[in-house]
């Protein structure tokens, strides 16, 4: 008895989203044509038309060609209605992103943040985002949400963070849209850095009109997006992805995770540097890496990857037989998922510029033939920006809900 109030109301927000949907995929549109796409009679796309005109969320744009009598207004979506802010989370560094309702963030800046201490660092991070918005050209702009992008095992419906192996055990069960909420008073919806990127790739990026893609990112961690039938694929509990974890290497390096031999203990940022620092000693001192190294007493991936460039330097073998990894790996992942599209991007892309061949080569060689052929692997022409334009993608999904999330709303409210 109780229940039918709360579908009405979910059913009407599942025909405002619709009405919405359809004027962003079709403007300029009139209301007749909105009443013929949708399906919903012409006083229930009257009404959900004049809430959205009230709301600002929609301007009318001139008139339509007549098919006899007046001739109809057309509408079409008010992208500077409103604005989301992106924000990708890494350990030292986040880098937060501003876009309006219809493009790609253009916006960007770099947060310099200790993420050790999960609620100094979320703080400070609300007050970096406080400062973005009381900006003059935002300070009059309607906020309507933000995406965070994370690394780790999250629960996104909760909004908090399971585990995450590169910021650290302080972060293990940590409620970060509860704590952001209450800074910043704007709805907050987080999702693993894999998939905002992944998200990206298909809203902004190479992968617009595919419905089956994976995202391969390669950075502090490695971990996989996955898109599959136009849907991220989550798994059971959230968790699906963790390519990284994936064991290539009997009895090779410790990794964070408590196994040895993963390809995150060999590929990944750190695992990179370490191996380089226990070879230096051993290297020729012509080599460029080795000089930098005697130059500064350090060495970063940016001094990598910028010598890799040189054939037979000693970066240059290092990410070559990075390259082999990453190739072996998307061979596993063309097998398990069967993606359209596979994209390389994070911090370690490079190695996609620098060895594509290389990588596709192995792909081909170890994946299923007939299945490596139909799958077209590319370097993210997003690069390092992709979490954090996923991140402003993943708050517009959650504004912009297509049919079918709405439909999943209104089930799990019938169902409750």
């Amino acid at each position: 008895m109780t229940k039918e109030p709360i579908n009405s109301k979910y059913i009407k927000k599942l025909n405002r989203m619709t009405v919405i949907n359809t004027i962003k995929k079709h403007e300029p549109v009139s209301r007749q044509q909105l009443a013929e796409f949708t399906g919903l009679t012409p006083p229930a796309i009257s009404g959900i038309v004049r809430e959205l005109l009230e709301a600002g969320l929609v301007r009318e744009v001139g008139l339509d060609k007549s098919n006899g009598g007046r001739r109809p207004v057309n509408l079409c979506l008010n992208p500077e209605a409103g604005y989301v802010i992106g924000i990708e989370v890494t350990r030292f560094e986040s880098l937060i992103g501003i876009a309006d309702l219809k493009n790609d963030p253009t916006d960007f800046r770099i947060a310099k943040i200790d993420m050790t201490d999960p609620k100094k660092g979320i703080k400070l991070l609300a007050d970096a985002v406080e400062q973005i918005m009381s900006e003059e050209k935002y300070l009059k702009k309607a906020f309507l949400g933000i995406g965070v992008a994370f690394p780790g095992l999250l629960n996104v419906r909760e909004g908090s963070v399971k585990r995450s192996i590169n910021l650290g055990k302080a972060w293990d069960s940590f409620n970060v849209k509860e704590f952001l909420e209450s800074e910043l008073e704007l709805p907050i919806f987080i999702e693993n850095n894999s998939n905002t990127s992944v998200l990206a790739e298909r809203w902004f990026g190479g992968g617009k009109g595919c419905k089956d893609l994976v995202y391969i990112n390669l950075g502090e961690g490695i971990s996989a997006g996955i898109i599959l039938n136009d849907r991220i694929l989550q798994g059971a509990r959230g968790y699906a992805g963790e390519i990284g974890h994936m064991s290539i290497q009997e009895g090779g390096p410790l990794c964070n995770c408590g196994n040895r031999g993963c390809l995150e203990s060999i590929c990944g940022i750190p695992a990179i540097i370490r191996q380089a620092k226990a070879e230096l000693p051993n290297i020729a001192e012509s080599d460029p890496l080795k000089k930098a190294w005697l130059e500064n007493g350090e060495i970063s991936i940016a001094d990598i990857i910028e010598s890799a460039n040189i054939p037979d330097s000693y970066s240059w073998k290092l990410l070559r037989q990075m390259s082999i990894y990453i190739g072996k790996a998307i061979a596993n992942v063309i097998n398990f998922y069967n993606p359209e599209l596979v994209f390389i991007g994070g911090k370690m892309s490079v190695i996609g510029d620098y060895f594509m061949d290389i990588i596709r080569k192995t792909a081909n060689t170890h994946a299923f033939p007939e299945i490596a052929l139909s799958t077209e692997i590319k370097v993210s022409e997003l690069k390092e920006k992709s979490g954090v334009v996923g991140a402003c993608a993943l708050a517009l999904k959650h504004l912009f809900k297509t049919d079918s999330d709405m439909l999943e709303d209104v089930r799990q409210i019938m169902n409750a």
